[in-house]
């Protein structure tokens, strides 16, 4: 079903409930994974898409079109995460001992000498030491390949603002990557 069709669906009575069922199955694993970047654990990945989805049915009725049905709900998703680090502050990657050990053996290899499990965990620690602002633009733009321009449509943004986040976050990772 394309998004216009969807969309009337979704504001159509008594189609509703079986729209939304479509909607949550055709896009709840983009919004999980952009979510599951910004917080490291499921669980909290999980309660924060399913907070999205509640956002997005009730406010559905209001969805005026003016970006994409997914660029929309990408932005409830995004500020829904900002709101849940904010509130809970949970930023540490680290919280068991297996991977508090997989630290202690990268820290005493090269970057160059790293497996591909080794550099992603260095990479999301060097992440995770971003402020939430800046981790998010990183992930947009390096994972998600989102234009400036649409990140300005999801964020609120300017766009010289994101750039210059990116580009302050790229910095950070490499002198995090370059001093451990």
């Amino acid at each position: 079903m394309e998004d216009k069709q969807l969309i009337l669906a979704l504001q159509t009575d008594h189609l509703k409930q079986n729209a939304f069922k479509n909607l949550v199955g055709a896009y709840k694993e983009r919004l999980y994974w952009h979510i599951r970047k910004m917080v490291y654990h499921h669980d909290d990945a999980d309660d924060i898409l399913q907070d999205t989805f509640v956002k997005v049915f009730k406010a559905i009725d209001n969805f005026r079109g003016d970006s994409g049905l997914y660029t929309w709900m990408y932005r409830i998703a995004t500020n829904e995460t900002l709101r849940h680090l904010e509130k809970t502050k949970k930023r540490k990657i680290f919280s068991s001992v297996d991977n508090y050990e997989a630290f202690t053996k990268i820290k005493d290899h090269t970057f160059a000498t790293l497996d591909a499990d080794a550099i992603e965990i260095k990479l999301q620690m060097a992440l995770d030491t971003l402020p939430d602002k800046q981790r998010l633009v990183f992930n947009m733009k390096y994972f998600d390949a989102i234009s400036y321009e649409e990140m300005a449509k999801i964020t609120g943004k300017s766009i010289g603002g994101l750039k210059a986040n990116y580009h302050h976050a790229v910095k950070k990772i490499e002198k995090f990557i370059k001093d451990d």
